[in-house]
């Protein structure tokens, strides 16, 4: 697999951070998977691919990716564990089913004018950010809602 042209290898590289077998093929993982992906599942498909990459290094290596905003923990379906989910330039954005749990990705949220204005007013640089709504989904929303008989 060749991984020194990818935006993402580049900005490693010029951050001075080492292109490790490791971050390599944790990248890779991310790269090549749609969707939001669990840490187990992260280990689970690294461990397919080489083995001997280990649990502490895959952490270390969602750490850096997070720190760098590659990816950024989402929490679905109220999970302590995050799903991991790969930002495309630096941002993502869902919608999430609060009945059904199907996430719903869009991509303009129409936030580069606010964070351009909390850049100059707050002198920060900011590197990404993530956008979390949370209602019914078009199929929920049409559907009766289930009455409870805990009641």
């Amino acid at each position: 697999m060749e991984h020194t042209q990818l935006p993402r290898v580049q900005r490693l590289r010029e951050a001075g951070h080492k292109l490790t077998h490791a971050r390599l093929t944790v990248l890779d993982v991310l790269e090549h998977s749609s969707g939001h992906l669990t840490s187990t599942e992260i280990l689970d498909r690294v461990n397919q691919v080489d083995a001997s990459i280990g649990r502490a290094s895959v952490f270390r290596c969602l750490d850096l990716f997070t720190r760098m905003s590659f990816v950024r923990p989402t929490y679905i379906d109220s999970s302590v564990t995050p799903a991991y989910v790969l930002l495309p330039d630096g941002h993502h954005h869902h919608i999430i089913c609060t009945r059904c749990g199907v996430v719903i990705e869009f991509e303009d949220c129409g936030l580069g004018d606010m964070a351009h204005m909390l850049e100059d007013r707050l002198g920060v640089k900011l590197a990404g950010h993530l956008l979390e709504f949370y209602g019914l989904c078009p199929a929920c929303a049409a559907a009766p809602a289930a009455d409870s008989e805990d009641d």
